[in-house]
């Protein structure tokens, strides 16, 4: 299983941007999937998932960001609205869930940069 992240980069505060992440592989199931980052000198935290087709925020993420997901085509998206200066991190993008011939996975994205500039 390999994902596929983008549409990282700098935007001003207040402004908006879109991340998108594409499954690809031998996927049998999708457990869960959505977004994780990293700021520096922090620990990797849950931004907002889709899990068991329930969708889960962050308590930072809610009201701003929106997680969606296309199951035809694997793919999840977060559009997050009124960017503050603190959601720049790292963005890692995650799928839980069974490959062909494999048992339940994590896996990750390669990860994208959110710059959020004052």
């Amino acid at each position: 299983v390999q994902l596929q992240a983008s549409g990282g980069g700098m935007v001003q505060a207040g402004g908006s941007l879109r991340l998108s992440c594409a499954a690809s592989g031998n996927i049998v199931t999708i457990n869960a999937m959505g977004w994780y980052r990293q700021a520096p000198g922090k620990e990797r935290e849950l931004v907002a998932a889709i899990i068991s087709g329930t969708t889960n925020y962050a308590d930072s993420a809610k009201d701003r960001f929106t997680i969606s997901r296309d199951n035809a085509k694997n793919t999840v998206h977060l559009q997050m609205n009124s960017l503050k200066t603190e959601d720049t991190a790292v963005y890692y993008c995650h799928l839980r869930g069974r490959a062909w011939g494999r048992g339940v996975n994590d896996y990750w994205g390669q990860g994208t940069l959110v710059t959020v500039s004052s």
